[in-house]
């Protein structure tokens, strides 16, 4: 009897093979061996905006981007779309409608932010994130797409999108990683915050 062949590993749910070789378990991300190179791997080729912009446009650079406006918050910016690395990029509207999705995401994120010590992501990341989504647009997408920004109050950040290759994108976020993680962690021999505090911090 003829059987279908799917190019993936069952352990605990579904894996899939990341550059380094190592596999990452769908169902349970925190048994998964992943680095911060697949990562940045991960992000540096997948394309923004189901690949409907002018030309490639990366997560990665996106990443870039949103860290260097969240001031105050960029090691956080620079981590917050990371679960794309290993789910893809889904656009916003089609996320509506996979509930499933949504649960898996936020599943992957939860594993990544604890295993790189991001904590929560500030209110103040995602202001960042939709004006960098308002510049974007109005750069990479036909005319009249950013429409949304104006009436929601949102004023596009000052960015230029350079449309990265992924060799490029890959290393520049890499690079601004390390960066911050060793000034986060310079910053780590202070006083830590209080968990309170912290709760404070990351409210909407």
């Amino acid at each position: 009897m003829h059987r279908d062949t799917i190019a993936v590993s069952i352990a605990s749910g579904p894996q899939i093979r990341l550059r380094s070789g190592a596999w990452f378990d769908l169902l349970d991300p925190a048994s998964s061996d992943f680095t911060i190179e697949d990562i940045a791997h991960g992000l540096a080729h997948t394309c923004r905006y189901a690949g409907q912009a002018d030309g490639f446009y990366s997560v990665a650079e996106h990443s870039i981007l949103v860290s260097k406006v969240a001031l105050g918050h960029e090691y956080a910016a620079l981590l917050h779309d990371a679960a794309e690395a290993f789910i893809g990029d889904v656009t916003r509207p089609l996320k509506q409608l996979l509930p499933e999705y949504k649960r898996l995401e936020k599943s992957i994120e939860e594993v990544i932010f604890a295993r790189f010590d991001v904590g929560c992501v500030h209110p103040d990341v995602k202001k960042a994130d939709l004006e960098v989504l308002a510049a974007e647009q109005a750069q990479l997408m036909p005319e009249g797409t950013d429409a949304w920004a104006s009436e929601a109050g949102i004023i596009a950040a000052p960015i230029h999108v350079e449309r990265m290759a992924p060799a490029e994108a890959k290393l520049r976020f890499l690079e601004r990683y390390r960066a911050l993680r060793q000034s986060r962690m310079s910053n780590l021999d202070g006083p830590r915050p209080t968990e309170e505090a912290e709760a404070t911090q990351c409210k909407d």
